[in-house]
């Protein structure tokens, strides 16, 4: 392993696999391993493990807006507080989603777009069934579409894969971009 790259879940793993691959990168051959944590709390284990205090191995990552204070503390307590301080956590190759990375995707494509893809995958029912319900009501189409990707398991990495192959090209939300452009 030459690098790794730290991120929340499987969608986002998914995400970033799929964008290298379509750029035409296996970053598996160039020894960069994206690691789910199963959780962003997980942070400073995963970067204790491979970072300075383990195998010291240069790190990436990609994060949600939200949790920027729980990946700056976790990062200083593996002991990559100073490069942290000195660049900040892009400097540092950690990027940051504005909402989660479903809020990027279906921004950077469009509702239609992930309307379409929705379709193409044969749950265009699903969504119909979930922007019926009482709960919903009165919501953008855009707070429907990250809801219907979140609601059941395996969800997310399923769209993960699926909207990012519906990119266009120049349309690539920043942070994925960045976060490969990294290592």
């Amino acid at each position: 392993m030459r690098a790794v790259v730290l991120v929340e879940g499987e969608s986002d793993r998914v995400a970033l696999l799929t964008l290298a691959a379509r750029t035409g990168r296996d970053l598996a051959a160039e020894g960069i391993d994206v690691v789910a944590m199963g959780g962003i709390t997980n942070t400073r284990s995963f970067a204790s493990r491979y970072g300075p205090h383990g195998l010291d191995l240069p790190l990436a990552g990609l994060y949600d807006a939200p949790d920027e204070a729980i990946v700056e503390r976790a990062l200083a307590a593996a002991g990559l507080g100073d490069a942290v301080g000195a660049r900040g956590l892009p400097g540092a190759g950690f990027h940051q989603c504005c909402m989660d990375l479903e809020d990027e995707l279906i921004r950077a494509l469009g509702v239609a777009a992930v309307e379409a893809v929705i379709e193409d995958a044969g749950e265009t029912r699903s969504l119909r069934l979930l922007e019926r319900m009482p709960a919903q009501r009165g919501w953008t189409r855009e707070a429907l579409l990250h809801r219907f990707l979140g609601v059941r398991s395996g969800r997310k990495a399923r769209y993960a894969k699926l909207l990012v192959e519906a990119l266009e090209p120049g349309r690539v939300p920043a942070p994925l971009a960045a976060t490969l452009d990294s290592l």
